[in-house]
């Protein structure tokens, strides 16, 4: 607004004292003062409304009225009640400075013009961005939007004051206005309070607050032009869709403000859409390639298709490095569960894990330190069914001359940081928000194969990711990996044992202990744990446990007579800690 427009406005009761040629200065904003230095406090384009308190003397004006000419402030409104009149010398420093200054009558409070001020600022700075968003979604109609999601974000920081983050599922963040990156563990509270709310069936926007600071939680979803009908399962985006994160409460904005906010979702979701089809060539050729691997292909024929697609699949590395292979599989249960329709998880066609473990594995594969959305464009993954392969690049990777001792460095090579991916790794920064959007009734697991360094290890890499993903699968939980480290245990064959077979092994051999820690409140149990965690040391065990040597023999004793077992064996050792492990 103009400061004209004050003078025209009678329920203000403001009086023109100097300034008249600079009444087309634009408001920004308004600002109450008594500080005879409020310099810290202003920004520039305020219109500064004091009460004189800062003033004792005469001499006082001058440099108050420098002070807020040096920051920029559109003018300066002077109470009437404190001195019953403007000071002549606060009137002189005015017109010196060339600031205009206004007489606030005594009956109207500071209050009045600060919320009409404030109404009117609101009011043309939504109206004009409203234009703009309107402007660039025409825009993007028929050409690429330029500049990304930051510049729509930085406008609604410059316009409207708000703060505002895009954040993928995990809480990755896409994209963020000025240089004020979300911390990880808020993106990912708050992208795990966001599925949550989806899951359930809330209404967007969502209101949350995390370390003391509250958010509101804008889905990003294209409901435009050939947007996915209303009915359409939850389940099937829900891993997938970005979220807009606003440092607002939104639960008491006006429609015309939530209207805005969806305009921008729209916006963001638009370019969101026009990545996403980049990528399906990155897909397609990843599918070729998986293809090849799996039908079991010359690896002179893999090893052409790679070089092929390398200018897609490695931009920027020229040629192909090193390779592990990702598996991931995304199962749905029955549990019923709310969606974002308003029906049951269960009820309806069941929705096809493929693309959303497709997606999922993109997603997960970034890196976290990585922000922005293009940092996935090394990450080819195909789909298959209920599971996703993805095929991960890695910087070279020297391997192990014969001879060479485990997990030391290769024979004249220095040590380096290990390039390879980690099941554990990928999924520890993710796993709280994807157990809030897999709910009650989804499961994500993960296998991760060795680095091969030929197209030839590519079957054999493949085949291991699937089995590492097997054994995740066996364990508890909404989300779990495995690495191929763990296929040289004993513990591989756990999860291809029957269910039934399992009962009865850890049955016969376990409760028998159970009962007698429950009627003699012994520890039979936790004792037998300790003593194979330290390999049947008597002494390290007796240690762990805080108890005499004699006082552990006791207890093993009664295990191997209550059991018929003699823990001296290693078959026997073998049978419990197996026992241990599946109960």
């Amino acid at each position: 607004m103009r400061l004209r427009a004050l003078l025209e406005t009678d329920a203000l009761g403001l009086r023109l004292l100097g300034g008249e040629d600079e009444l087309d200065r634009s408001v920004r904003g308004v600002m109450t003062t008594d500080l005879r230095d409020p310099s810290r406090y202003l920004s520039g384009g305020e219109l500064v409304l004091t009460g004189l308190a800062w003033r004792r003397d005469a001499t006082d004006s001058e440099p108050f009225v420098r002070i807020l000419a040096g920051a920029g402030v559109a003018g300066l409104a002077a109470g009437e009640a404190e001195l019953g009149a403007v000071p002549g010398d606060l009137v002189e420093a005015c017109g010196r400075h060339r600031l205009p200054l206004f007489a606030v009558h005594e009956t109207v409070a500071f209050a009045t013009i600060t919320e009409h001020v404030v109404r009117q600022v609101s009011g043309e700075r939504a109206g004009d961005l409203a234009a703009v968003v309107d402007r660039h979604r025409r825009l993007m109609t028929s050409g690429p939007a330029g500049g990304g999601p930051e510049v729509v974000l930085d406008l609604l920081g410059t316009d409207l004051d708000l703060h505002a983050w895009v954040l993928s599922p995990t809480g990755r963040q896409i994209a963020g206005a000025g240089d004020a990156p979300l911390a990880g563990p808020v993106g990912a509270a708050l992208a795990g309070h966001h599925l949550a709310a989806t899951r359930g069936g809330r209404r967007a926007p969502h209101r949350t607050t995390v370390d003391g600071v509250t958010y509101s939680l804008f889905p990003i979803r294209n409901t435009g032009r050939g947007a996915v009908p209303a009915s359409r399962d939850v389940r099937e985006s829900v891993l997938s869709d970005w979220l807009l994160a606003v440092e607002a409460d939104a639960s008491d904005w006006p429609p015309a403000r939530l209207d805005l906010l969806q305009g921008v979702t729209q916006l963001i979701a638009v370019e969101r859409d026009r990545r996403d089809a980049a990528r399906t060539v990155r897909r397609r050729l990843a599918q070729e390639v998986l293809e090849l691997v799996q039908t079991g292909a010359p690896p002179a024929e893999i090893a052409a298709r790679l070089r092929v697609a390398a200018p897609v699949l490695l931009p920027g590395l020229g040629a192909a490095p090193h390779w592990q292979v990702v598996v991931a599989r995304v199962e749905w249960g029955d549990a019923a569960g709310s969606t974002a329709t308003g029906g049951q998880a269960g009820s309806g066609p069941a929705v096809a894990g493929g693309p959303v473990a497709q997606a999922l594995l993109e997603e997960i594969l970034v890196d976290p330190a990585v922000a922005g959305p293009d940092s996935a464009d090394r990450i080819a993954v195909a789909h298959t069914g209920d599971e996703a392969v993805a095929l991960v690049p890695l910087p070279a990777v020297t391997v192990p001359a014969p001879g060479d001792e485990p997990g030391a460095a290769p024979s004249g090579t220095p040590a380096e940081p290990d390039p390879a991916l980690h099941a554990g790794v990928l999924l520890a920064a993710v796993r709280e928000p994807l157990s809030a959007g897999l709910a009650d009734d989804g499961r994500l697991t993960l296998g991760v194969s060795a680095a091969v360094h030929s197209p030839e290890g590519l079957r054999g890499a493949l085949e291991e990711a699937r089995h590492a993903r097997r054994v995740a699968a066996a364990r508890p939980g909404r989300v779990c990996a495995a690495g191929h480290h763990e296929l040289a245990s004993h513990v591989l064959l756990l999860p291809f044992v029957p269910d039934d077979v399992r009962r009865a092994f850890t049955a016969r051999l376990l409760d028998p202990l159970r009962d007698y820690d429950r009627r003699h409140r012994a520890e039979l149990i936790p004792t037998l744990e300790t003593f194979l965690d330290c390999d049947g040391s008597w002494t390290r065990c007796a240690a762990r446990l805080h108890l005499h040597v004699n006082t552990l023999r006791y207890r093993v004793g009664r295990i191997e007579q209550l059991t018929g077992r003699d823990l001296s064996r290693l078959e026997d050792k073998l049978d419990f800690f197996l026992a241990l492990r599946m109960s």
